[in-house]
């Protein structure tokens, strides 16, 4: 695990270890979507894992998808990140902003406009979704126009805007988990037949726009993207030519010259060596169900220069001082992962010298 420890570039950020904090929703915002002061606290933490990359932040109204979920498009947004950017920066830590837009995987009484979703093609996920109202069908969503898409478009790059704003340190487009990006990617969920639809090129056109409009707005630099090739979330299914959009999609991105790739893994390795060879800047990688154990795994074989973590992060703030002690870790508390007050959130507890003297 020694390689875990060594220091690390991103962007023009130096890191001083490669383990990062995973994205992970909490659905602990204000109703209008403002982080509050305990999201702060929260964050702050968790300061000492250096790369914070935040939960899933909605772009827009049509952008949201779940309950409290924060957004970073009004003026609210920012000053409720800029909160949580200095409580990160006080620690000695850098926080990337998420930005996420889920398209069909929303639901008209989760969003402040009580619209219909929208997505590349009017096909619902065959799932339900959490609202207020109990568990509910996701609708049909509606398709977007060409001009709609130019504007979402824009919604990413106001968004990126208003993240470095906020004071964070840069971005991370989520391109995964079946929102919006990865269902223009699909082959299932986008049946369209104009430029952004249909062949490979097509259908990867949209996520290498919003790509370009972020750099073009906040730098390579500040930039990275989440992917999760061959995740069957959010009802998405990629199909048969779901590799070959990868392999056309990294390399693209790499003349962009972002400052990583944030992949989830869950098994191909033979496309984790192709992505690592095709892409020529930091790459994250995420492996679905790594026991701690293997936390370094694919660091020391030279597959990924940072570890994301996400439930051991959320148990245990002080996560890089256990790793290094040895020190035995709090366990997760799934009935508090999402929503609530600060139970299961900032009440963790932390050790301390006496704690590992008497063990």
């Amino acid at each position: 695990m020694t390689n875990l420890w060594s220091t690390v570039t991103v962007g023009n950020l130096k890191l001083p270890h490669r383990l990062a904090m995973a994205p992970m929703t909490r659905n602990r915002a204000l109703f209008d979507g403002t982080p509050g002061n305990l999201s702060a606290e929260y964050y702050g933490q968790r300061a000492s894992l250096g790369l914070l990359i935040s939960e899933g932040t909605q772009i827009s109204d049509d952008g949201q998808g779940y309950l409290m979920t924060p957004g970073i498009y009004t003026d609210n947004h920012v000053e409720g990140w800029r909160k949580i950017a200095d409580k990160v920066h006080a620690s000695g830590g850098h926080l990337f902003i998420q930005l996420m837009h889920a398209g069909r995987m929303s639901h008209p009484d989760n969003t402040p406009h009580h619209r219909q979703p929208v997505a590349p093609s009017a096909i619902a996920p065959s799932i339900q979704m959490f609202t207020n109202n109990g568990k509910l069908d996701i609708p049909v969503p509606r398709e977007l126009s060409q001009a709609e898409i130019k504007e979402t478009i824009e919604d990413y790059r106001i968004a990126a805007a208003a993240a470095i704003k906020a004071g964070a340190d840069g971005v991370e487009i989520h391109g995964a988990n079946g929102y919006l990006i990865q269902q223009f990617i699909s082959e299932h969920s986008n049946h369209r037949t104009d430029e952004y639809g249909g062949s490979i090129v097509n259908r990867a056109r949209f996520a290498i726009e919003v790509a370009k409009a972020v750099v073009d707005e906040v730098g390579a630099e500040r930039t990275g993207i989440r992917i999760s090739p061959e995740v069957p979330l959010g009802g998405v299914d990629e199909g048969s030519s779901a590799l070959d959009v990868y392999r056309y999609l990294v390399p693209e991105l790499a003349k962009l010259n972002l400052a990583y790739i944030h992949m989830l893994h869950v098994g191909n390795e033979e496309l984790l060596s192709e992505i690592r060879s095709a892409w020529p800047n930091t790459l994250l990688v995420n492996r679905a169900g790594r026991p701690l154990k293997d936390i370094a795994v694919d660091i020391d074989a030279g597959l990924a220069d940072i570890t994301p973590v996400g439930a051991w992060a959320l148990a245990n703030p002080d996560l890089v001082k256990r790793l290094k002690l040895d020190a035995p870790l709090n366990e997760p508390d799934r009935a508090t992962f999402y929503g609530g007050d600060s139970r299961g959130y900032t009440d963790y507890p932390t050790i301390d010298e006496k704690t590992l003297q008497n063990r």
